[in-house]
């Protein structure tokens, strides 16, 4: 892979044979939401592996302690609409405690460009870590553009999480946003013409809601 690549990808066995179902052209539709739910909490695990801990007293039923608990305000998934979606439920169940918002944005068949229509976030974002989630980032065009929005709305700490990456997208996200934490779960190898990327594993968005 190339060396200027800012991107952790999460390498775990479990991740990459996960993803590996999730590529299979023949994986059922249903069989398509319960990869992406199990991948996304664990995809979720790793980013937020580094979150801030404090201590409170607590009493267990054998004695009383000093135990570890998340400090401070916690956190808000954001979606990029529509295929965002698909990660929300596996994040959910290991932090049902999180903020979700929504970034609904679209790409242009001709441009490859994002246009929005829809942006709905919680109203202390600025407090939170957020955590950016859309299965795939290929030109990163959306992604970029979500970001940017997101910081316009007063986001101060952000990390993007993907199924896969390009490198393309990699390299715009980077020059764009140089302060954002990208994770993927994958490194793929390019974008065809049509800006998927190669191998990938299609539509990402199409699969999950069986729309194609």
């Amino acid at each position: 892979m190339t060396q200027d690549l800012r991107i952790n990808v999460i390498d775990h066995p479990l991740v990459q044979h996960k993803m590996t179902l999730l590529r299979e052209k023949d994986t059922s539709t249903a069989s398509f939401r319960r990869l992406i739910r199990e991948v996304s909490l664990l995809l979720c695990y790793e980013v937020t592996r580094d979150l801030p801990l404090t201590t409170r007293k607590i009493q267990t039923p054998v004695a009383p302690m000093e135990a570890p608990i998340l400090d401070g305000k916690k956190l808000c998934f954001v979606s990029i609409l529509r295929a965002g979606n698909g990660l929300l439920d596996g994040m959910l169940d290991l932090m049902p405690s999180a903020r979700v918002g929504h970034v609904g944005l679209y790409r242009d068949p001709d441009t490859l460009k994002p246009v929005e229509y829809y942006y709905k976030v919680p109203g202390d974002i600025a407090d939170r870590l957020v955590i950016v989630v859309d299965p795939m980032l290929a030109t990163a065009n959306s992604a970029t553009a979500a970001v940017q929005r997101l910081k316009d709305g007063g986001a101060k700490r952000i990390r993007f999480l993907s199924l896969l990456a390009a490198p393309e997208g990699i390299r715009t996200f980077n020059a764009a946003h140089p302060d954002v934490d990208l994770f993927t779960g994958a490194l793929d190898s390019h974008l065809n013409e049509h800006g998927y990327i190669v191998p990938g594993l299609g539509d990402a968005g199409d699969r999950i809601f069986g729309t194609k």
